[in-house]
């Protein structure tokens, strides 16, 4: 193998050269990523001040600024309401009444993220304070993303340091570090770390990714379902035979992960930790999930009627979403003797945005990385970002209209028919790309291009035996 690689390092040095994509490109990437977040914070800061209430709310018109200009966070919404304004620490004390409102300082996330939250209000006393010290801690992890897949991914990394999402939600939630953890994941699995890099063997590469997802987990959840296919990635990766103690390992890893991260909270306030958790089972599914069951069913049936069905049909759908992703990944498998654990991860998080019965809008930032990683003609991307948004402004002009008493019917003004397009574009672009991604590639770097072109072909796997 080292002769093979000494071979070929001349000749990628020699034909990638002029082309490779090195310190000065990833420096200006991650420069244009930095001038697209500060974009991002500009747009939500233009909703706080100049004035602020006797709890740090930002006036005058607060609630009507925030949906009539399109500057809408959830950052700065969140503190009042949450005891983030009284600096409260999560969790510990709080609950969650009967009627689901959270009380005590319990936020309806992770731990992590409630961590996260709490030290941005640290040292705020008003919301645009709260704002702008949740963005300073952000930020790194939108930057080091965007490094990460220049590495990947080289200037396809532009969708992410550039594209319309980051300006719209780097700042709408807490979502840029979860989305780092899911980044990071793939990147050491195809990468590894340190001066021996991919050279590590690849147990060791997964086990170090599985622990980057449980962490992922304790922010936003959605990475998790991505330990499955790694470990089966593992499961599958030596020739002849099945690594089952590896692929145990892999989700072991993760599994502790989590259990690590969430046992303070859960043995110190127990209750408080549960509520969270409690929040999102007990949420309805209404006007503002966006998801495309309310805008199915809704009109069709009564409210409880709904619920019900989705409650069932939400998470249903979703695992089977799941299971047949898996499985093709396995024909995959079973054709090329790779188990393609990204492109997989990939198709079940559209499964996951389709078909959970919350879609918020910064949730595009978790596909992005997808579609930055993957071999996916750019004009579905494209498409994506123009249904997004499409949602992502016209969702707020519509509330707003309803909220004035304004003509807000499909027929009355583009914000309703914005919305439209944004649920029925974003739910048909996902379906379809859940097909793509199963039968794309992962983009590969030059070095890594010409490396595979020039290296010989791997033997046959055990099922073209």
């Amino acid at each position: 193998m080292s002769t093979t690689r000494e071979a070929v390092a001349p000749l990628v040095d020699a034909g990638t050269r002029t082309r490779r994509f090195g310190r000065a490109a990833l420096a200006a990437l991650v420069l244009l990523c930095g001038l697209t977040l500060l974009a991002g914070f500009a747009n939500k800061d233009r909703c706080t001040g100049p004035e602020f209430d006797q709890w740090g709310r930002t006036q005058p018109d607060y609630d009507v600024r925030n949906k009539e200009e399109v500057c809408y966070s959830d950052i700065q919404h969140l503190w009042i309401g949450r005891d983030v304004d009284r600096h409260v620490f999560p969790y510990v004390h709080g609950s969650i009444t009967p009627k689901g409102v959270l009380v005590g300082g319990v936020v309806e996330y992770p731990v992590l993220t409630g961590l996260l939250i709490w030290g941005g209000a640290i040292f705020a006393h008003n919301d645009a304070e709260f704002l702008l010290f949740s963005a300073l801690l952000m930020a790194p992890f939108g930057l080091a993303t965007g490094w990460l897949l220049g590495k990947l991914a080289r200037w396809r990394a532009l969708l992410w340091a550039v594209g319309p999402p980051l300006v719209l939600y780097a700042y709408h939630n807490w979502d840029l570090p979860v989305v780092f953890c899911a980044v990071a994941a793939a990147y050491v699995v195809q990468r590894g770390w340190g001066r021996r890099g991919a050279d590590r063997p690849l147990l060791d590469r997964a086990l170090v990714a599985s622990v980057l997802l449980g962490l992922g987990f304790a922010f936003k959840i959605y990475p998790a379902i991505f330990v499955l296919p790694l470990a089966l990635h593992v499961l599958t990766a030596q020739r002849g035979r099945y690594d089952v103690v590896g692929a145990v390992k892999v989700a072991l890893a993760s599994i502790v992960t989590v259990v690590v991260v969430n046992l303070p909270f859960a043995i110190f306030g127990l209750e408080g930790w549960k509520a969270s958790f409690a929040f999102q089972g007990m949420r309805r599914v209404d006007i503002t999930t966006n998801s495309v069951w309310y805008w199915s069913m809704r009109p069709f049936m009564s409210d409880d009627a709904m619920q019900a069905i989705v409650g069932v049909l939400s998470p249903m759908t979703m695992l089977i979403s799941f299971g047949l992703a898996c499985w093709i990944g396995w024909l995959r498998f079973t054709r090329e003797g790779v188990y393609p654990w990204i492109p997989v991860s990939a198709a079940m998080l559209c499964g996951f945005l389709l078909l959970h019965k919350v879609h918020s809008p910064q949730y595009t930032l978790w596909l992005v990385p997808m579609l930055v990683l993957m071999r996916v003609p750019l004009t579905w991307t494209f498409a994506y970002f123009a249904a997004d948004l499409a949602m992502g402004i016209g969702i707020f002009r519509w509330y707003y209209a309803i909220e004035q008493g304004q003509p807000s019917g499909i027929y009355d003004g583009f914000s309703a028919q914005a919305v439209v397009i944004g649920v029925w574009g974003r739910a048909a672009l996902l379906v379809a790309l859940f097909y793509l991604f199963l039968k794309s590639d992962v983009v590969p770097s030059a070095r890594e291009r010409v490396a595979n072109h020039l290296a010989p072909s791997p033997p046959p796997s055990p099922a073209q035996t």
